[in-house]
């Protein structure tokens, strides 16, 4: 049995997307291992899976990020 029981790092009035229980919740509910957030509010939050969504469509079709250089323009 554990003495300390090592807290969640958050504040209540900051909203989670917890990624185990896949809902939101406010404060520090769930280790940060298993969650989005902070998000300022509720539907913010309510759209984490979909805000991670479109970052990562973002990122991948993100030329910068590629490590095959563009094809160089033919020379007449």
């Amino acid at each position: 049995m554990a003495l300390f029981k090592k807290r969640t790092v958050g504040k209540p009035g900051e909203w989670y997307y917890c990624l185990e229980h896949k809902r939101v919740e406010e404060g520090p509910d769930c280790p940060a291992k298993n969650r989005f957030g902070p998000y300022a509010s509720r539907q913010e939050a309510e759209r984490a899976m979909e805000t991670a969504a479109e970052r990562n469509l973002d990122w991948e079709t993100d030329p910068r990020w590629h490590d095959n250089p563009p094809n160089p323009p033919d020379k007449p």
